[in-house]
């Protein structure tokens, strides 16, 4: 599996914003709070997901592929919550279906409908070769039911770009310039977008980090958190020393056990030695650092205690279950958009096999599995289902079905 994290462009705005982006993912102060909040939502997401390709051979040879996606599932979506989205690009190498992951930075977004579903993409990849820079340009485009792939190579040099022939960089030389496919409903990519609409463009096709409407306050616990350090830092315990008790090195230095404990006065008092030992007030400054923490996860769709400390959470137990239902539906929102993402990969996979002639035409099946623990509150559900299982309205059988997961396998 492939992952592009090329430059190209954007529109400004968008670039600037992904920049940013890109910056607090990867360098987000010390609490690293982007890639922790990423993380976290992905590991949610994905949490013993299953998925596979089922119903013919032309459904076993797009399994293969498939299970190698569904392995990265929790890489890619990391950077799909850290960036706003992920391209997932199939592509055949040989008599195989690889797939390529391409950040939300690192493609050219060039025909879209009101929607914003994707219509048109150019992706862009680099080749260093010889002190020269290549570039190959793939620009993808549905029209109707045609889709139009069109292949070309430059060089780059001080930033401008000057087209040459495909043939002229090896690896590049057995791509077509053009190629025209007929009887296509859907683009040969997918695109998997976070939920979340960019609030500095709500027509943009690109969808927002899931920390986007915490940005200011992630700075606001970084800031806080390096008052935290400080505290500590200067509540250091001293030794404050005259230095007539100080001995002397050979170049009349002073000499003293540990520079960090043992500080220098010149006094004139009797008083050789005098600790310092001051009260730190780190109580004030942890309890701030919570209210702003917990006020992140609000505005990231997360429960309270997801970030911060779930023990200075005082709330009634109908505030603590309307807290986990938002992490519930931000999690199952993701999902949602995950399975689809999926399912225009496979759509797409399915196409490029008949175009390369791999494996038989025929049918397929999706089937999707997600831990319904993270999705939904079991308990709460447990409790309605009991309550209708007692006024008749379903069966026993009904009941031990969902709770034991009695007659899957036969209904498959």
């Amino acid at each position: 599996m492939k992952l592009f994290r090329k430059s190209c462009p954007v529109p400004e705005k968008v670039e600037v914003k992904q920049t940013s982006w890109r910056e607090m993912y990867e360098n987000g102060g010390r609490l690293r709070l982007a890639a922790a909040i990423s993380a976290e939502v992905s590991r949610l997401v994905t949490l013993e997901m299953q998925s596979r390709i089922y119903g013919s051979p032309r459904a076993d040879i797009l399994d293969c592929a498939y299970r190698e996606v569904i392995s990265n599932a929790r890489s890619f979506c990391e950077l799909a919550c850290a960036l706003g989205g992920v391209v997932l690009k199939p592509y055949v190498e040989g008599d195989e279906v690889k797939t390529a992951i391409i950040t939300a930075d690192s493609f050219e977004v060039t025909a879209s409908k009101p929607d914003g579903t994707i219509l048109g993409a150019k992706f862009y990849e680099r080749l260093k070769k010889d002190k020269e820079v290549y570039v190959k340009c793939e620009e993808h485009l549905l029209v109707q039911d045609r889709y139009f792939i069109t292949n070309k190579a430059y060089t780059e040099t001080h930033g401008e770009l000057k087209e040459i022939p495909l043939t002229d960089v090896a690896e590049w030389a057995d791509f077509e310039s053009e190629v025209v496919i007929s009887n296509v409903k859907a683009p040969l990519f997918s695109y998997f977008r976070m939920p979340s609409p960019s609030t500095d463009d709500i027509t943009s096709p690109f969808g927002a980090p899931i920390y986007s409407r915490a940005v200011e306050l992630i700075e606001d616990a970084n800031k806080q958190y390096e008052r935290l350090l400080w505290e500590y830092e200067s509540g250091e315990r001293a030794l404050y020393v005259d230095e007539t008790a100080v001995r002397r090195g050979a170049r009349c230095e002073a000499v003293v056990p540990d520079k960090r404990l043992y500080r220098m006065l010149s006094t004139g008092n009797d008083e050789l030695f005098e600790d310092w030992t001051p009260d730190i007030r780190d109580e004030e400054i942890i309890n701030g650092l919570e209210r702003i923490l917990q006020r992140i996860e609000f505005n990231c769709g997360l429960a309270y205690g997801t970030l911060s400390d779930p023990q200075s959470v005082e709330k009634t137990a109908e505030e603590i279950r309307a807290s986990k239902q938002r992490s519930y539906a931000t999690v199952s929102e993701i999902q949602t958009a995950l399975k689809s993402a999926l399912s225009g990969w496979v759509m797409a996979a399915n196409v490029l096999c008949d175009v390369y002639g791999i494996a038989q035409k025929g049918e397929y099946e999706i089937d999707f599995c997600f831990d319904d623990s993270i999705v939904a509150d079991r308990t709460t559900e447990f409790s309605e289902r009991m309550q209708l299982l007692n006024a008749g309205v379903i069966s026993a059988e009904e009941m031990r079905k969902w709770y034991l997961g009695e007659g899957a396998e036969n209904n498959e």
